[in-house]
């Protein structure tokens, strides 16, 4: 679960090693539930605070699903692969209950749900022997439709998309002969034939200019507008993915944008924006389509052979209702559209562009060779305008102008007007996002620290590449660097001699003496102690650099295969120190460190979990780690016993509670309470 607008993930959830998720995860809008199906037949529901996923409810069912469907009123619809249709609070009321199979030896293409007057309507695509069949179900009425596709010579559908208005649906087709085509169909259907046969029309034809788009998958804009991914390819070249809008009114193509990283040919449209992948990354366009009129298809028609990157969109978080648009000459501008894109040409995205910010980026043009004094002013006077328009943006271009003279200029390194900004201003790694490689580039490793505890959508990668950074640099060369202490410098005590001073110890549930005349070991008390956490195995400066990394967001997806990259002995040293916080947060009664910014009980338990299930193997083979191991197990399982003999007289403190709310409280006494 990730928020798309600041690339902050939200959530991870994983099924059993052997199992898969057979059709995709919706979300229930009426209960904020989400709702998987894997292998095929078991239903899992969960909520946001659920974690593991063994452990929601679950319901085998007695057929395969094909689809579960999401409505915004009316609440989740589930489509079977034998064609049967139940609404999900139906299916719970007796998730074995036999599903009727309606299309025998047909394999379902496609399927859509929508809501036409407050009745839930599915509709599907079928294909048997190279014939295309069309379902259409209603479901209050229980009434369901059969059609038959008018076939095409040597082609067949691709991809289908659907909309309803004014009681009809309207079904477009992307065929193999690079054409839509588009069907017609009366929701209100009085005769009660067996199959009709539906007869289609042409919509567009997707070639310009001697190109023709092999399209994988479109989505419908509007009446006049429809976007559809693919590969455009004119005689004799290379086909390219890209992503085009076209206009069907006046079959014209309004925009392409390349793709060079390619596609999963999959392509999505909601709220105004697209999602498709790109490369290794899910890509959000903002897009607006204005009423269409010839004038502007035409002149569009001339811009489209040159897809122009302006029409386009880079989504960062910068406010409520701005945006950056990244044009060729590699300068921002913010542009101001009620949070909406335009697809518009070049010349009229920039009319609409604010003086003010225009006047931004061509004041960093005219700087881009400016000696070092006089540009470093020019942008603080820059920034001092605190009442302009897009000032955050601003900020954005400031930053990158900064860096692209860094990368020009190596022995140029602005660190404290950088330090500065970062510290005063509310940022984000996508609004900069070549801040922290320049920075882990030149191991400053303060920026780095700032950055990780102030940018909310910092990239696993990033975070795996400053931990790297961090664990690989000595302690001598950070004690001459400056780092921020406040996390650490409450609970690590450092003598002269760089040794923790020994504070008393009271763990919860574990006494290390007890635990060794349990087990029998042969552990000597002087390097029980070393090892068993009471010394801090890094210096305050480096402790206060990985609690940075601690504190990121991240997604586990997304950074254990980064993290098995980490060499052993790094690996060792962090799950050494992350031991040690485990320690110091059991002394605590309510297990919180003090101090700012200090990590939690939790950051801790996730980081060592992650770090053991990167190197596990190699920790069980290495020396140095076997001592750790034994240690940390031992840990545990003593908080583990500790916290089950608390949960025995859990019942006991309940009725005690209980008894104490019903006594006097203004009466004097002494009570002898016997725990059984």
């Amino acid at each position: 679960l990730l928020q798309v607008s600041d690339q902050k993930p939200l959530g991870c959830w994983s099924v059993k090693h052997g199992q898969i998720i057979t059709c995709p995860v919706v979300c229930n809008s009426e209960t904020h539930e989400y709702i998987a199906v894997h292998d095929d037949k078991v239903l899992r529901i969960w909520k946001n605070k659920d974690i593991n996923l063994d452990k929601v409810f679950k319901a085998t069912l007695s057929a395969d699903v094909y689809r579960i469907h999401s409505l915004s009123n009316g609440g989740p619809v589930v489509l079977f692969k034998g064609g049967g249709v139940r609404t999900l609070d139906v299916l719970l009321e007796a998730p074995q209950q036999e599903i009727e199979n309606i299309i025998s030896d047909e394999v379902i293409k496609w399927s859509e749900a929508f809501t036409e007057g407050q009745q839930p309507v599915l509709i599907f695509a079928t294909e048997k022997d190279g014939d295309f069949f069309v379902y259409v179900q209603k479901l209050k009425m229980n009434s369901l439709h059969k059609y038959k596709l008018e076939q095409q010579e040597l082609s067949k559908p691709l991809s289908f998309t659907a909309y309803i208005k004014n009681q009809i649906i309207t079904l477009l087709c992307l065929y193999s002969n690079d054409a839509v085509y588009k069907v017609l169909i009366p929701l209100q259907q009085n005769t009660e034939e067996e199959e009709q046969i539906l007869s289609k029309s042409l919509l567009l034809n997707l070639s310009v200019s001697g190109s023709v788009l092999k399209g994988t998958s479109f989505v419908v804009l509007d009446k006049d507008h429809i976007a559809v991914l693919g590969s455009l390819a004119a005689s004799g070249e290379e086909s390219k993915e890209c992503l085009t809008i076209w206009n069907t009114k006046f079959q014209t193509l309004q925009i392409s944008k390349e793709l060079p990283l390619g596609t999963s040919g999959q392509l999505w449209c909601y709220e105004e924006k697209f999602f498709f992948t790109h490369g290794k990354v899910l890509t959000v366009i903002m897009y607006k389509c204005e009423t269409s009129s010839l004038a502007a298809a035409v002149g569009k028609l001339k811009d489209s052979q040159t897809p122009d990157m302006s029409s386009f969109v880079n989504w960062n978080t910068l406010g409520d209702e701005e945006l950056v648009v990244s044009f060729q000459s590699q300068q921002s501008v913010a542009l101001k559209s009620e949070s909406k894109m335009t697809l518009r040409s070049k010349r009229n995205a920039v009319a609409k562009v604010q003086p003010d910010t225009v006047s931004v980026g061509q004041l960093l043009l005219n700087l881009k060779d400016a000696p070092t004094t006089v540009f470093e002013d020019e942008l603080r006077q820059l920034m001092s305008k605190a009442q302009m328009p897009d000032f955050q943006a601003t900020i954005g271009c400031v930053i990158t102008a900064l860096i692209n003279r860094c990368k020009t200029n190596p022995k140029y390194y602005p660190r404290n007007f950088l330090l500065q900004i970062v510290q005063t201003r509310d940022l984000s790694y996508s609004l900069c996002p070549d801040l922290m490689a320049v920075a882990l580039e030149k191991k400053d490793v303060h920026l780095l620290q700032i950055c990780l505890q102030r940018f909310p959508d910092i990239p696993e990668e990033i975070t795996y590449a400053c931990l790297k950074v961090f664990l690989s640099i000595s302690e001598a060369y950070l004690q001459r660097v400056d780092v921020n202490l406040e996390s650490v410098i409450c609970y690590i005590d450092i003598e002269f001699n760089n040794k923790e001073v020994k504070t008393e110890i009271v763990e919860n549930g574990f006494n290390a003496e007890r635990e060794q005349d349990i087990w029998d070991t042969k552990i000597t008390k002087e390097t029980h102690l070393t090892a068993d956490g009471e010394f801090c195995p890094v210096g305050p400066q480096k402790a206060a650099l990985l609690n940075a990394v601690l504190h990121s967001a991240y997604s586990e997806t997304f950074l254990l295969p980064h993290l098995k990259n980490l060499p052993a002995q790094q690996a060792v040293l962090f799950l050494r120190y992350l031991y040690y916080l485990y320690v110091k947060c059991s002394e605590k009664i309510n297990t919180t460190l003090p101090g700012i910014r200090s990590p939690t009980i939790n950051q801790i338990m996730d980081w060592m979990c992650l770090l053991l299930d990167a190197h596990f193997t190699v920790m069980v083979m290495l020396p140095e780690a076997k001592q750790l191991l034994s240690n940390l197990h031992k840990f545990v399982r003593a908080q583990v016993r500790f916290y089950s003999e608390l949960n025995k007289i859990e019942g006991s403190l309940r009725e005690l509670q209980r008894l104490n709310h019903q006594k006097d409280p203004h009466t004097y006494s002494i009570e002898v309470l016997e725990l059984i």
